[in-house]
């Protein structure tokens, strides 16, 4: 019987990992505090009622048979509890936590033995920013040489697709096709997809590729292609930054200021026309009397003017305390850091995040690595992130992203994308709003927590890249259960896809020695990457210690290699008819002096990947054989 995995939590994230476990065909066992037996979405699933740490329940759960433990609370503090207690109780089982705290994310999992420890906001950041830049994304993961996206390529009626073949296509923009779904007939994924089909109207193909290949190919594809970050002039912008700082000074700033100065200049006039000084030693003595209370230069002593410098220095000590008093006050509240931040944002082509919690931070990183223009919102100066994110070189404007006015500030209208990444479900879907307003065609990712919301939002509001977090960040937890060795699990077409990498550790791993092709042949995998190696030119190539190949598989497929099942090694290869020169090579191959007659057996007992393996070989010898 199918070893299970126990499910600590069932929130909307332990639901959401709940249905991948068992669309993988994996047995569930679930402990949660409000669950209920006859809750129709456990159907068919063992549920443990009560609190996760206690052991009885986790042993009743079958703890110590199980193969793994995903623990999904929404409490760092029952999580690593749990976590502690489980790792006790079954100590080869693979733990997966989830976890807020981002300290413990890299240190929990080295400090625990065979744990891994996940971050919701750092898994859903890298396929939210991608679908910013890029409008459509499936998955998001990592090689040595940069990263990667899976995203869908559709096919509509007019399309530039229509009649090209895949190869062709694939060679031009640099993606490995991984399905087809064609308009007519079955889905074909991996080594089932011909490179020579031609597309048709209504066909979808998914594929992996550089984001920003992908980008600029989805973008043509949708006509939308965008153009890169624009600045404005710098005389513009220092008059636009001017401007907003002015329509941001107090109303109280804006009354003394100009009666300090209309004073400085008719005290100026009267000593300049009533006294009879220079227009320079008049301004001159105005403000050293308003500043500092002195005397009149010279021997002036009419009456009138002692009446003038008296009324002049009460007037000044006032003003000058007035005008202190204010302006200090209104820098204090730093209104002019918004104003001064207008200059720094571009007229167009640049990313707007509004939040800066920890979704919203993550998504900034992942913007810059990609080289992408971005500026934030975010409603408090005391967030965790603020200040980082500015040491970034990223402008950010500290006001509540639902006022338009804000919106316009960071030229939400003529940016790139906008990202709605706050802490409030209501929020986004308001900004999301507002910017289709200010905006109909502008791309908006929204952040949402309930999947059933993100859904009606997709199809009511036609916001097609209003996003889960549950259901974008289950699929990793899930797929966290098979090992360190999984970097993704996409749901394609109707199949769930895994991306991989295989590490060869040691000369007594079962992969070293394993010759490349077979190995793909055997389990259908998708070879994506290999170091040091080009994939297009390794026939015959055997895997060695210290060797890491990335592959794509169909999860049943990667089930079988990961449990190192070995395929059925009934094959033969038939050899039909061979040129004179290649006569040597299979008499040594058989072991034998003479052939006497064809067809005959070259080789018995293969697997299909080592027959065909061996097939190959041969037609490069000009050789006609078959597998048998």
């Amino acid at each position: 019987m199918e070893r299970p995995v126990v499910l600590c939590g069932l929130g909307r994230v332990g639901l959401r990992v709940l249905e991948s476990l068992r669309a993988a065909g994996i047995p569930v066992v679930v402990i949660d505090l409000k669950a209920e037996p006859n809750d129709p979405r456990l159907a068919g699933v063992t549920v443990v009622k009560g609190d996760c740490r206690r052991h009885e329940l986790l042993e009743q759960a079958g703890i110590k048979d199980a193969r793994g433990v995903v623990i999904v609370t929404s409490d760092d503090l029952v999580n690593i509890s749990t976590a502690l207690l489980a790792r006790k109780l079954n100590p080869t089982a693979r733990v997966v936590v989830r976890m807020f705290n981002q300290n413990l994310i890299a240190r929990f999992g080295v400090a625990v033995k065979n744990t891994v420890a996940l971050s919701v906001s750092a898994l859903i950041a890298p396929v939210m920013a991608l679908t910013a830049v890029s409008g459509d994304t499936l998955g998001a993961f990592k090689l040595d040489d940069g990263p990667r996206q899976i995203s869908e390529l559709a096919v509509p009626e007019g399309s530039e697709l229509i009649g090209r073949r895949i190869a062709d296509l694939a060679t031009e923009h640099g993606f490995v096709p991984l399905a087809l779904v064609p308009a007519t007939g079955e889905p074909r994924f991996l080594l089932a997809l011909n490179g020579d089909t031609a597309l048709s109207p209504g066909d979808r193909l998914v594929v992996c590729g550089r984001p920003l290949a992908l980008q600029k190919l989805l973008q043509r594809l949708r006509g939308d292609l965008l153009p890169g970050v624009q600045w404005a002039g710098v005389l513009r912008r220092w008059f636009r930054t001017a401007r907003r700082t002015l329509l941001q000074v107090d109303l109280s700033v804006k009354i003394i200021t100009p009666i300090l100065f209309v004073t400085l200049l008719a005290s100026t006039l009267v000593f300049r026309f009533g006294i009879g000084t220079e227009w320079g030693d008049g301004l001159y003595q105005t403000v050293g009397i308003i500043a500092t209370g002195g005397e009149l230069h010279g021997e002036n002593k009419q009456e009138w003017v002692k009446v003038f410098l008296s009324v002049l220095k009460l007037a000044g000590a006032a003003l000058v305390a007035g005008f202190t008093a204010i302006l200090t006050n209104y820098l204090i509240r730093a209104r002019l850091g918004g104003a001064l931040e207008v200059r720094r944002v571009p007229d167009g082509g640049h990313v707007v995040v509004c939040g800066l919690g920890n979704v919203g931070y993550r998504l900034v990183q992942e913007l810059i690595v990609m080289g992408e223009r971005v500026v934030a919102i975010d409603k408090e100066t005391g967030g965790p992130f603020f200040e980082t994110v500015r040491r970034m070189s990223v402008p950010v404007f500290i006001g509540d992203a639902t006022v338009p006015e804000v919106l316009r500030q960071v030229r939400a209208d003529s940016a790139k994308a906008v990202i709605a990444a706050t802490d409030s479900e209501l929020a986004n879907l308001e900004i999301a709003l507002l910017v289709r307003e200010m905006n109909p065609k502008q791309r908006v990712v929204v952040r949402l927590i309930d999947p059933e919301f993100a859904e009606a939002v997709r199809e009511a509001a036609n916001i097609q890249n209003a996003m889960s977090v549950p259901a974008l960040a289950a699929p990793a937890f899930a797929a966290a259960v098979y090992g360190d060795s999984m970097q993704a699990l996409v749901a394609a077409a109707g199949r769930t896809l895994v991306v991989i990498d295989l590490v060869v550790n040691d000369a007594d791993d079962h992969l070293n020695g394993k010759s490349l092709r077979s190995l793909v042949l055997d389990y259908s995998l998708l070879p994506l990457a290999l170091p040091g190696q080009d994939l297009t030119r390794v026939r015959g190539y055997r895997l060695k210690v210290g060797d890491k190949l990335t592959v794509v598989a169909e999860l049943p497929d990667y089930e079988l290699l990961l449990r190192l099942h070995k395929p059925p090694a009934f094959h033969r290869v038939i050899v039909e008819a061979f040129p004179s020169a290649a006569r040597d090579a299979l008499l040594a191959r058989l072991g034998k002096a003479e052939i006497s007659t064809t067809p005959f057996t070259l080789a018995d007992g293969l697997t299909f990947g080592e027959a065909r393996e061996l097939v190959e070989e041969l037609e490069h010898d000009k050789v006609t054989a078959r597998v048998l």
